[in-house]
Formats: C-alpha cells, sequence, structure tokens
C-alpha cells in the first residue's frame, strides 16, 4: 500500500490520532501563542495609524483573521460531515462536531468586533447590511449544528444529523464572502487580494498575514484538544481507552 494512503489510513484509527494530536498539541500551542503576540505586537504598535481612520483602525487585527477564520471552520466542519455521512468515519464525525463551538466563538467575537468598529465609522453599532446579516445567519447555523448535537442522545447518530445540517447551511459561505460585490452594503469592500496588489500598506499588511496564521495555529491545537477529549468519550469502553485514562489517573 502507498506510504500517504496507510498513514490517512492509520489516522483514522481513534487511537493512533489520540497518540499524534498528543504530540502536536504543545507546538500548536506554541506557534500559535507567539505568532499571536508577534502579531498583535506588529499592529497594535509598530503600523502606522489609517490617513482616515485613524488607531480606530487596529481592531482589524481582531476581526479580520476572526471573520476568515469563521468562514474557514465552517467549510472544514461541513467537509468532516461529508466524509462522515459518505464514508463513516469516526474520526471525521468528531472533527466536524469539535471545530463547531470553535468556529461559533470566531463568528461572535467576528461580529462584536465589527460592531464596536462600525460604531464610529457608521454612526451606529448595527445595520442590516448584506455582509453583517449574512454572517449572523453564520452564527446561527453554527448554534443549531451545536444544538442537534446535543439534542439526540446517540452521539453518532448525532453528529450525523448535525453534519447533514452543516452541509445544506454551506450555501450561506458564498453569500458572506461575496456579499459586498452582489449588493451596494456599508460594509467595505475586500483590501488584501490573494491575486494582485492588496490594497493596503504593506507595514500594516504583515501583522494582518501573521495573525491569520496565529488564528489557524489556535484553532488547530483548540480542535485536537477537543477532539482529544470527545475520543475518550466516545470510546469510553475500548482498551485503549481505559488504558489512556487510568494512565491519566496514575499521573493525577
Amino acid at each position: 500500500m502507498n506510504p500517504l494512503v496507510l498513514w490517512f489510513h492509520k489516522l483514522g484509527s481513534p487511537p493512533y490520532f489520540y497518540r499524534l494530536a498528543g504530540r502536536l498539541l504543545p507546538w500548536l500551542w506554541g506557534l500559535g501563542l507567539i505568532s499571536l503576540a508577534v502579531g498583535l505586537y506588529g499592529g497594535l504598535v509598530l503600523a502606522p495609524s489609517d490617513y482616515q481612520q485613524s488607531d480606530a483602525f487596529r481592531i482589524i487585527y481582531v476581526h479580520v483573521p476572526s471573520a476568515w477564520m469563521s468562514l474557514f471552520i465552517y467549510a472544514f466542519m461541513a467537509v468532516n460531515g461529508f466524509i462522515a455521512l459518505i464514508w463513516r468515519i469516526k474520526l471525521s464525525e468528531t472533527l466536524a462536531m469539535a471545530s463547531a463551538p470553535i468556529g461559533a466563538a470566531f463568528t461572535f467575537i467576528c461580529l462584536a468586533t465589527g460592531s464596536i468598529w462600525g460604531k464610529p465609522m457608521w454612526g451606529t453599532w448595527w445595520t442590516w447590511d448584506a455582509r453583517l446579516t449574512s454572517e449572523l445567519v453564520l452564527l446561527f447555523l453554527y448554534f443549531g449544528v451545536m444544538g442537534l448535537y446535543q439534542a439526540i442522545e446517540d452521539r453518532r447518530q448525532a453528529s450525523r444529523a448535525a453534519a447533514f445540517l452543516a452541509l445544506v447551511g454551506i450555501v450561506n459561505l458564498p453569500i458572506v464572502h461575496f456579499s459586498v460585490n452582489w449588493w451596494n452594503t456599508l460594509h467595505q469592500g475586500s483590501t488584501v487580494r490573494l491575486f494582485g496588489p492588496s490594497l493596503i500598506d504593506s507595514r500594516m499588511l504583515w501583522p494582518l498575514l501573521v495573525m491569520a496564521v496565529a488564528t489557524k495555529f489556535l484553532f488547530a491545537a483548540s480542535l485536537l484538544s477537543r477532539a482529544r477529549v470527545d475520543l475518550l468519550e466516545l470510546e469510553a469502553g475500548k482498551d485503549w481507552a481505559r488504558q489512556v485514562a487510568l494512565a491519566d489517573g496514575d499521573a493525577a
């Protein structure tokens, strides 16, 4: 068997994933916290003030990465939900459900910081702007997935039902992303571009990109931490889970 295919098969094994995640967690938390500190220092201290918004623009270093993560995590959840529904892979079920609260947290931070930013810029805390409204719908979708998962007693049936809801809700992602192009909204258009020059000073851009990397590391660390706990609960009757529980008890 191809070594890469073999590795993916091994990754789908709960005990193998549990051990691998445990080894990765210190690195992910460390890299995430270091890059977070660098990004915040660069954005809050080193970056120059905006010529229109002055220092008020600095909330971008929390707001924008959170907005990006709200979409990224939902897509991650939906992909794992699709895998769980089609191939019934237990690890994908666990990853999909473990990512939902993290995605909801990033979405809430995005909405809260956007509201704080909107007050001095737009003169109001909230407006039913297309971007804001579709992002709010995204938060409700996260809540729906989490609520449905908790409403069904059988964990595996619950994860599949919630995964189906996540797949239905994925239609909202392009609406969130392209809303500023499709409708006349108060929300500004994209200033950071993957293709072509970004419409932001490079001294302001690099801390934003570092923050984007930091949130990815922090998401991965949070996800693996939650997934390990969920796998132990799901596999509570298995020998490997009992051995882990006994080892943790002895260590305590």
